[in-house]
């Protein structure tokens, strides 16, 4: 029987808390808090809400935290609150945040974004209502957005400008120009925003996509912004820096752009230097006969597990990912490598640290920072001496406990 050295030994740790290798960076466990916008960013820049609201998530124990969607340009927020990196002012405020989730313990991510025709909006609580002259009267005017086709993003909204070829050089130089400034402010994992109805979803499906140049028509063409944009993205990101791409596998109900669709992009980005496919869905709507996504636990899964299949690349999977037996069970059947959390990580910000427990890590305690961890190793301790005190009764009274005492 061969000697197997310490070294070698395999880790026994469930798949979920074992590192993972991406390019040079090492997420210390398998678990991503996914961007989650909060339309409390001032001028682009993030605010002292983005530092306690990111840290939070770093302290309960996530493996790589992702900042919220991030313009590349004022054009392409979808509101005046959203955050952006357009500017080298930003760069400051951006790595007080990536410095701190790093000393937490986190790989700090940003995924950067254009809203395309979702531009000029107020926010989610607002139910997305375009801008107004009224607003124009507080300050906020509104403006044009761009995207593929001059094809409104939804019923009753402004129609956006059909780019041309100078605004598809404009935008593609943004995301090259952003991804520096995301580089110099110290981030480690950059993420494409092409999902959810946006700009470079606005260019894959058919639904918005109505050119006739090099931008439209077929596929390839359709799929061309996306890959100029991370073409663009790598000639700044280094080559030790992992990047990842998030798209819809499926638009919306009614919509045309399918999982074939993703895993032929995936494929073409994958030969680009992009390193894994953030699976979500949605986001455009249509005329087919394409359905709702039902909304049950795990639903978005089989996309990544098609993916990584069909494509030979690394997924994230999202989509009511609640318990940890359910997220170390999609790491074992081989249908993702990393699983992304966003409400359950609002809900719960010690999530990652409590699957650990409930999956019998010893050392659970170890995904804290030091300063949570020792205390709460210490309460372990004090409550088993103290129940051995007692043979393992608890005291009647605490008044029992302190005359004891």
């Amino acid at each position: 029987m061969p000697v197997v050295s310490k070294d070698q030994k395999r880790d026994v740790r469930p798949l979920l808390f074992q590192p993972i290798t991406l390019r040079g960076v090492v997420a210390k466990n398998r678990i991503m808090a996914s961007p989650m916008c909060q339309y409390l960013s001032v001028d682009g820049s993030p605010t002292d809400w983005h530092v306690a609201h990111l840290g939070r998530l770093a302290i309960g124990g996530a493996g790589i935290v992702c900042c919220e969607e991030t313009a590349v340009e004022a054009r392409g927020r979808k509101t005046y609150h959203c955050a952006g990196i357009w500017s080298g002012d930003h760069i400051p405020k951006y790595r007080r945040i990536a410095d701190l989730l790093r000393s937490l313990g986190a790989v700090p991510a940003i995924q950067l974004g254009h809203s395309g025709a979702k531009a000029s909006s107020h926010g989610a609580m607002q139910g997305w209502t375009p801008l107004t002259e009224e607003d124009a009267k507080q300050g906020c005017p509104p403006w044009q957005g761009l995207s593929a086709s001059a094809v409104s993003s939804s019923p009753g909204r402004p129609l956006p400008k059909a780019m041309d070829a100078d605004d598809i050089r404009a935008v593609v130089r943004a995301w090259r120009d952003a991804a520096g400034r995301a580089l110099d402010a110290g981030f480690d994992v950059l993420e494409i925003h092409g999902a959810h109805g946006y700009l470079i979803h606005q260019f894959l499906s058919p639904v918005t996509n109505r050119r006739t140049d090099a931008y439209g028509g077929d596929r390839a063409g359709r799929m061309r912004l996306a890959i100029e944009i991370a073409e663009a993205i790598r000639t700044v990101w280094p080559a030790d820096r992992p990047l990842f791409f998030r798209i819809s596998c499926v638009d919306g109900p009614g919509g045309i752009w399918d999982v074939a669709d993703t895993i032929c992009l995936a494929g073409e980005l994958k030969e680009r230097g992009v390193d894994a496919i953030d699976c979500s869905s949605g986001g455009i709507s249509g005329p087919s006969t394409m359905g709702v996504v039902p909304r049950v636990p795990g639903y978005q899964v089989p996309y990544a597990s098609r993916v990584r299949k069909g494509a030979g690349i690394k997924t994230v999977a999202v989509g009511m990912i609640t318990e940890g037996r359910q997220a170390e069970d999609i790491l074992q059947r081989g249908d993702a490598d990393i699983v992304a959390l966003a409400r359950e990580l609002l809900r719960n910000g010690d999530w990652p640290a409590n699957a650990a427990r409930e999956l019998g890590v010893p050392d659970h305690y170890n995904l804290y920072p030091e300063g949570y961890a020792y205390r709460l190793r210490r309460l372990e301790e004090v409550k088993s001496l103290d129940l051995n005190k007692y043979g393992g009764q608890i005291p009647l009274s605490v008044s029992e406990f302190i005359d004891a005492n």
